[in-house]
């Protein structure tokens, strides 16, 4: 007289378990950054080094963008794709390193499960859009050096505006379904993500079930965007190379080299650290070498790129010299009323 299993009960008693898990994952409302686990007095000296790094890193940006703004003479698509760029590296900055501050003076070190997922959307959007900045910039350079009767009428100001506009909308649509496969995993503890972000490889590993769907889409995500637009930067790059070295006039060979080489300068300190830290499979770096990669191209290349830009083009040092000759005057006019 026992009673046979229907379906519906064998489907339910296989459901129970991961239905167990998801309900589990609801209470863990939190998750904790390790960062930088070290002695207090470290911290306060880290503390201090990344505070000082982040101030720098906005005031060079911020230099930029407001040469650009005044100075006439740079309202040319390269200088207005460069101020979106110091645009985006100020926000790219500020995605990670207040949290991270934070959290070496804090005993805790705790992110909400919202925010956690929501530094994550940030952060690699605007690393997406990163790339695609670059690839604009590329472009940019390549119809400049090797199109140069075309590129008045190809390259606009409008057209490059819908350009720079392009690359935010792209760059922020991309990683959407990413975050959206991670956050639907079950987290049910531990909860201790051993970064000082919320990175998806270390977010994986603390799921209650093997996601390997998930990290194979993840990682084909990750190679195509990665390659893609590496492989179009070389490529313009290659052909902007190639162009120059036929010029006849030293100088011109000069300008050109000076301009693209800050270019390139930037895009291999970029590329070569992301490529490091998600070309290859999430198991396969320690905690403590994607940490220092992972701050190598987050922290260490928006303060740079002001830097590089600055320092190798002549317009860029004239529009500053200009930018700061405005402020000197400024204060020392007294204030009217």
């Amino acid at each position: 007289g026992a009673m046979k299993p229907t379906w519906d009960s064998v489907f339910l008693s296989l459901l129970l378990p991961y239905s167990c898990m998801c309900s589990q994952s609801i209470f863990l409302s939190e998750f904790i950054l390790l960062g930088f686990p070290c002695t207090w007095e470290i911290q306060i000296l880290l503390f201090s080094i990344f505070f000082v790094i982040y101030v720098l890193t906005l005031m060079g940006n911020l230099c930029i963008i407001c040469a650009v703004w005044w100075d006439g003479h740079l309202h040319t698509p390269m200088y207005i794709l460069l101020a979106n760029f110091s645009f985006l590296e100020i926000w790219y900055v500020t995605s990670t390193v207040p949290n991270m501050l934070a959290n070496f003076l804090s005993e805790t070190n705790s992110i909400s499960f919202y925010g956690c997922f929501l530094q994550f959307y940030f952060f690699f959007s605007m690393g997406t859009t990163e790339t695609f900045f670059l690839s604009a910039m590329a472009f940019d350079r390549y119809l400049a050096i090797c199109r140069p009767l075309h590129y008045p009428t190809v390259m606009t100001v409008q057209r490059c505006i819908r350009t720079a506009a392009g690359c935010w909308v792209c760059g922020f649509s991309c990683f959407l379904l990413p975050v959206y496969l991670i956050s639907q995993l079950p987290f049910c503890g531990p909860n201790t993500i051993d970064h000082f972000l919320c990175d998806p490889g270390p977010l994986m590993k603390l799921s209650c079930v093997p996601a390997p769907a998930t990290e194979v889409i993840c990682a084909i995500f990750n190679s195509v965007l990665i390659f893609s637009t590496f492989f179009f930067i070389t490529s313009s790059y290659t052909l902007v190379i190639r162009a120059v070295l036929r010029v006849p006039s030293a100088e011109g060979r000069h300008k050109a080299f000076s301009t693209c080489g800050s270019h390139l300068v930037v895009v291999s300190l970029f590329y070569g650290s992301i490529m490091v830290m998600y070309v290859s499979p999430t198991a396969g770096n320690p905690a403590g070498i994607q940490k220092i990669v992972t701050l190598f191209y987050s922290v260490m290349t928006p303060l740079f790129n002001p830097l590089i830009y600055s320092l190798r083009n002549k317009e860029m040092k004239q529009a500053l010299r200009k930018l700061f000759r405005i402020l000197r005057l400024c204060q020392r006019q007294p204030l009217k009323n």
